[in-house]
């Protein structure tokens, strides 16, 4: 077997650890415990909780890949952006295996790795642009390599996700919001409800959400003055409604970056939805259509691989050890608030 790289991830809640092949990029090993059921009593994540569950769950998983680590090369870990303390728990122990087994230590930003995950075992494609969202980040980006990515715009406030989020708090729902909130959305309306859609009548090139989270809550408070109760049928047409008009915004705001650059000679021929909210069925369905009405091809990471892994940070740590980007195992700190690539 040839050299592998051992990647940590524990920017949030979810606690993973990979094996990844440098000349192959085939994924040797992948374990991610998810902590969505200790935090759903709290209808968001409390980042204190984070980190103890880390602590307890990174070394079980590391106890896997032990039979491997003879044939590691290097050390990747998320650095950048997350939750400090949980960031904390992934970096110490990459520092710990670091001089333990004395190899180079691998920095990764973990909006990069979001992007890689279109690659996960194959080669990349550059250039192309990227919609990335997540409970933390909404981004349009333009990548032309590994090296040169740019934001082009994103979320005013409130992310995609954390806006799905939001909404399945208001109805009581649970935690996470995305997947619930689709899964109702699926059994109502899409027009049932008239809610606005963000930013239309301006030609802003940004993403916002935070309007359209409180026309929601408007809505939800009235039919609770008018009923008293918030049946199965209305939390389905309100959760449908507000998917529609959140994917309309990023789809329209899209359609603005397609159109600029569609007489060009760099015009995008590939476009890449990507992170834990890019899991979304009728997201990808109405991108789907925009890239075919560009003529790009749509990219998507599989669905296992959406929301926060380890082995898309073994997947930029590929690119990263080819190019003998290691950091100092003495000076490397989290970074977490960073959005920036």
């Amino acid at each position: 077997m040839g050299g592998l790289i051992l990647s940590i991830e524990s920017s949030c809640d979810d606690s993973s650890i990979a094996l990844t092949q440098i000349d192959s990029k085939q994924l040797i090993f992948h374990q991610k415990i998810s902590q969505e059921k200790q935090h759903a009593a709290f209808g968001g994540v409390v980042p204190e909780l984070a980190s103890r569950l880390h602590a307890e769950v990174l070394p079980l998983i590391l106890e896997k890949t032990k039979p491997y680590l003879k044939d590691l090369k290097a050390i990747a870990v998320t650095t950048e952006p997350g939750l400090n303390v949980t960031l904390m728990e992934g970096l110490m122990m990459a520092k710990t295996l670091s001089y333990a087994l004395n190899l180079p230590l691998i920095s990764v930003n973990h909006l990069k790795g979001h992007l890689y995950s279109l690659f996960l075992e194959c080669d990349s494609c550059f250039p192309l642009g990227v919609l990335l969202v997540s409970g933390g980040h909404t981004m349009l980006l333009e990548a032309k390599s590994y090296e040169e990515i740019t934001i082009q715009t994103q979320s005013l406030d409130d992310s995609f996700g954390e806006s799905f989020d939001k909404v399945a708090k208001m109805l009581s729902l649970g935690y996470p919001g995305g997947p619930i909130v689709e899964s109702y959305a699926k059994k109502g309306l899409q027009d049932f409800f008239s809610f606005p859609i963000p930013l239309r009548s301006k030609k802003q090139f940004a993403f916002s959400f935070s309007g359209l989270k409180n026309a929601v809550r408007v809505q939800i408070e009235k039919e609770k003055q008018n009923n008293g109760i918030l049946s199965e049928e209305f939390k389905a047409n309100l959760c449908a409604s507000f998917q529609d008009s959140a994917i309309t915004h990023l789809v329209q705001k899209c359609r603005i970056f397609f159109e600029s650059n569609a007489n060009q000679s760099n015009a995008w021929k590939s476009f890449g939805i990507v992170g834990g909210a890019s899991a979304n069925l009728l997201l990808r369905e109405k991108m789907g259509k925009i890239c075919k009405e560009y003529n790009a091809t749509l990219l998507l990471a599989p669905l296992e691989f959406c929301s926060d892994n380890a082995a898309m940070i073994g997947r930029v740590a590929i690119e990263s050890y080819r190019r003998n980007e290691f950091a100092s195992v003495e000076t490397l700190q989290t970074r977490p608030r960073i959005d920036a690539f």
